[in-house]
């Protein structure tokens, strides 16, 4: 095997993978309806977790890790975008609640 071709996933490693994104996909729906309990955690854990699941889903089942690294950056540079956009609306949504 050359040092530029990497062994494809199983069809049991794309089955663990689905229900690590099930479980993932349950937590944030728990955080969702337990957001008055998490309170200001909530945000940051939800990003957190859709960046895990990005990352999982980019490179796994869109087999980004077997491309080269310019189309990597191309999609990190949106999931990138993707965040800061998420945080300026976060933060006039904070500034409307405080001004309210």
């Amino acid at each position: 095997m050359s040092d530029n071709h990497r062994e494809h996933p199983t069809p049991k490693k794309y089955v663990q993978i689905a229900i690590f994104l099930g479980v993932l996909t349950a937590i944030e729906v728990a955080l969702y309806y337990t957001e008055d309990i998490v309170g200001v955690f909530t945000d940051p854990l939800l990003i957190f977790l859709a960046i895990g699941k990005y990352i999982v889903v980019v490179g796994w089942f869109m087999h980004l890790r077997f491309e080269n690294k310019m189309v990597n950056r191309f999609f990190a540079g949106g999931m990138i975008l993707a965040v800061i956009l998420f945080a300026i609306v976060m933060i006039e949504r904070a500034a409307g609640d405080y001004l309210n």
